[in-house]
């Protein structure tokens, strides 16, 4: 029984007796963590063929430097898959493919930086951080959605973006301070913001996630800064990649325009779990045909099940303000999050979680990112919806992906993100002020 409670204890669960019914969390997150660590051992024993991402990366990489258009496949070794980043990355990525000591230890690579990941990200309730909350974000940033799962199989470079993003948002969700127009931070939320509009420029279709830096807790003209910087950042590598790049920024246009013929094209609909891909097969087996209808399903899925909800969420508690104060709905937004400084980073957050989920090419590999923004959540959530969480976004894709059943080219991921974001909103509607609360306790 001293086992049970020391662990109980360590996971932050009281061993106080009226507090004694919480325990059984304790034994969820342990048996989340054996099955999220069972996984990924299981993958990497098997005899496959991983690394195919990596593998085009690098022959990119080396094409370039054999003075090749790395755009045509036909020009890259060993793989029939397109190269789908901008030019200037060639040369980015080249420390990473020179002298493949990286391609050949970048499994263990992969999972140390993971782990990492969830060391550095930021909390949001209580100012003292325990090992609870790190040790919860690691497992989320393991195992969240199989996102991991599948950079660590396919060697995609989500894992750096992943660790840029860890280290933007280390950066712009600091903890507030008084008087935020006075905050000393505001430099490094702009390096943060700079840094989060440059990792959204390797996947561009995440663009919309800069949108929710609005929501931080400052004042209207410094969250414009912050959002325009971003947006800046995010145009930089466009347009080094049009001035020092011109030929090969033309055919990267080609290429992920799918106007090279014979070779493989990125492409919007193409088989992976995001809405987008739902709304065309919803009008599949409907019978109707043609991108309009498509895309205008895909716009109603996102808003009825994402946007709105989340929307209506937040303007509910800022209403909730003294009607003297009088000002416009986004007046009172803003001052409802500088008056609530935890409470809005926890917004920002959710924010991001939304935009991401609803992005139209969400490919498996981009589930280790929206898990990145789950565990900076889900730490401060009471036991019944954290239970939840680990339940849908962690133990049940564990246990899928353990018994083999293919998830690619299934819906299966998509669902189980987008139950996890209706768990964690139900929570904010529940008690939007609670961290603000937390952030008073040592």
């Amino acid at each position: 029984m001293s086992d049970v409670t020391d662990a109980a204890r360590w996971l932050g669960v009281s061993t106080d007796p009226a507090a004694g019914r919480r325990t059984w969390l304790a034994c969820l997150i342990a048996l989340t963590a054996l099955l999220v660590l069972g996984n990924i051992a299981n993958y990497a024993r098997l005899d496959l063929n991983y690394g195919w991402d990596l593998h085009v990366n690098c022959a990119a990489v080396d094409a370039h430097a054999r003075g090749l258009d790395p755009y045509f496949v036909k020009n890259l070794k060993v793989t029939t898959l397109s190269y789908p980043y901008l030019p200037v990355t060639l040369d980015v990525f080249r420390p990473f493919c020179t002298g493949g000591l990286f391609a050949g230890h970048y499994m263990a690579v992969y999972f140390v930086l993971a782990v990492l990941c969830g060391l550095l990200l930021p909390g949001l309730g209580r100012t003292r951080t325990r090992a609870r909350d790190v040790a919860l974000r690691v497992l989320c940033a393991l195992g969240a959605f199989v996102g991991f799962e599948w950079v660590h199989v396919s060697g995609n470079f989500a894992i750096l973006s992943g660790v840029l993003t860890t280290i933007a948002l280390m950066l712009l969700l600091r903890a507030p301070a008084d008087g935020a127009s006075a905050d000393p931070s505001f430099a490094l939320r702009l390096a943060g913001a700079a840094l989060l509009g440059l990792v959204t420029s390797f996947k561009l279709v995440f663009f919309p996630v800069l949108a929710a830096l609005y929501f931080l807790p400052l004042p209207r003209g410094r969250k414009l800064v912050l959002i325009a910087v971003a947006a800046f950042s995010f145009a930089v590598p466009i347009l080094i990649s049009r001035l020092s790049y011109p030929d090969l920024f033309a055919s990267w246009l080609l290429a992920i325009a799918g106007q090279i013929p014979g070779q493989h094209s990125v492409d919007l609909v193409e088989v992976n779990p995001s809405l987008l891909l739902l709304a065309q097969s919803l009008m599949e087996h409907a019978g109707i045909h043609g991108r309009p209808a498509v895309l205008a399903t895909y716009a109603l899925a996102a808003l009825a099940l994402v946007l709105v909800p989340f929307a209506l969420s937040v303007l509910r508690v800022a209403a909730d303000r003294p009607v003297r104060e009088g000002g416009s709905r986004l007046l009172q937004l803003d001052r409802w999050l500088m008056d609530h400084p935890r409470a809005a980073t926890r917004i920002t957050v959710l924010a991001m979680f939304a935009l991401y989920l609803c992005s139209p090419r969400l490919k498996e590999y981009g589930f280790f990112e929206l898990a990145l923004y789950a565990a900076i959540l889900v730490v401060d959530l009471p036991v019944r919806p954290l239970a939840a969480f680990l339940a849908m976004g962690l133990l049940a894709p564990s246990m899928i992906s353990l018994a083999g059943t293919a998830i690619e080219g299934t819906f299966i991921l998509l669902i189980a993100a987008l139950m996890c974001f209706w768990i964690l909103l139900q929570d904010f509607r529940a008690e939007p002020k609670r961290l603000d609360l937390e952030g008073a306790q040592p």
